[in-house]
C-alpha cells in the first residue's frame, strides 16, 4: 500500500496534472511533495507563476497599450517571485517561534505552491479579461476605469483566496493543528503584505494612468510609499487635510 501511495505520488512529479492536484487540495499528496525536494517539480512550478501570472498581467496591461502589455506580462511575475523570495527567510523564522516546526526548505516551497495556485487561477481568467479589455472603450478614466479596476481585485482577491486556503490547510496538516497552520499563515500573509504592495508600489503602474507615459519603472517610482499613498487617498475621499 505504501509503495502504490509513494509510486502515485511521484507519478505526478513535474507534469500538468499536478495543477489539478492542488487546486483540488489533495493534502495528502501534496504534503508528501512538500516533504520530498524535486527540482523538476520546483521548475515546473515556478514556471506555472511566470506563465498564469504573466498571461493575465498581458491582459491586464493591453487595454493601455500594447508595450504596457509587455511591461505587466514581466512585472507580474516578478512582484510575485521576488515577494516569495523575500519572505522566505523570515517566514522559515517565523514557523518555529508560531509552533510549526518545519525547515526553511519546506516553508519556501509551500509558499511557492500557494503562489502556483493563484497564478493558474490567473491563468485560466485571462482569456475573460482580454475579452472585458477588447470590448472596452479606450482608457480615459471614468466609469469604464474603475470597472476594469474593480475587475482586477475582484480576479485577485478570488485567486489570491484559493492559494491561502490550500495553504492554510498545508500548514494544518504538517502542524497537525490547523489553530496552529492559521497562526502562521498569518504571519506570513502580514510578511508578505508589506514586501509585496511595496514592490507593487515600485514597479507601478500595472494598467497605467492615462495622463502619464507608459513606462516600465517610472522616473520617481523610489519616492514615496504604498501606505503614504493609501493615506493620501483616504484623505481626498473624506476631504481631511
Amino acid at each position: 500500500m505504501q509503495t502504490d501511495a509513494k509510486s502515485s505520488v511521484e507519478s505526478q512529479v513535474a507534469s500538468p496534472r499536478e495543477i489539478a492536484t492542488l487546486l483540488r487540495g489533495d493534502v495528502e499528496v501534496i504534503y508528501a511533495w512538500n516533504a520530498r525536494w524535486d527540482a523538476r517539480r520546483f521548475g515546473f512550478q515556478i514556471a506555472v507563476i511566470i506563465l498564469g501570472s504573466g498571461s493575465y498581467g498581458a491582459a491586464m496591461g493591453w487595454w493601455r497599450d500594447p508595450q504596457q502589455a509587455l511591461f505587466t506580462a514581466i512585472k507580474f511575475p516578478l512582484i510575485i517571485l521576488l515577494t516569495a523570495l523575500g519572505n522566505a527567510l523570515i517566514n522559515g523564522m517565523l514557523a518555529p517561534l508560531l509552533g510549526l516546526n518545519i525547515p526553511f526548505r519546506q516553508s519556501f516551497t509551500a509558499i511557492v505552491m500557494s503562489f502556483t495556485i493563484t497564478a493558474a487561477i490567473f491563468g485560466a481568467f485571462s482569456p475573460l479579461i482580454a475579452f472585458v479589455v477588447w470590448n472596452a472603450p479606450p482608457v480615459a478614466g471614468g466609469a469604464a476605469y474603475n470597472f476594469i479596476l474593480l475587475t482586477h481585485v475582484a480576479v485577485i482577491a478570488l485567486a489570491g483566496t484559493a492559494g491561502n486556503m490550500r495553504l492554510l490547510q498545508l500548514l494544518s496538516k504538517a502542524a497537525a493543528s490547523r489553530a496552529v497552520g492559521l497562526r502562521v499563515l498569518l504571519a506570513w500573509l502580514t510578511g508578505n503584505f508589506f514586501l509585496g504592495s511595496q514592490l507593487s508600489w515600485i514597479l507601478r503602474p500595472f494598467i497605467g494612468s492615462p495622463g502619464l507615459p507608459v513606462e516600465f519603472v517610472r522616473q520617481n517610482a523610489l519616492h514615496g510609499n504604498f501606505y503614504e499613498a493609501v493615506l493620501h487617498s483616504l484623505q481626498n475621499i473624506f476631504h481631511v487635510h
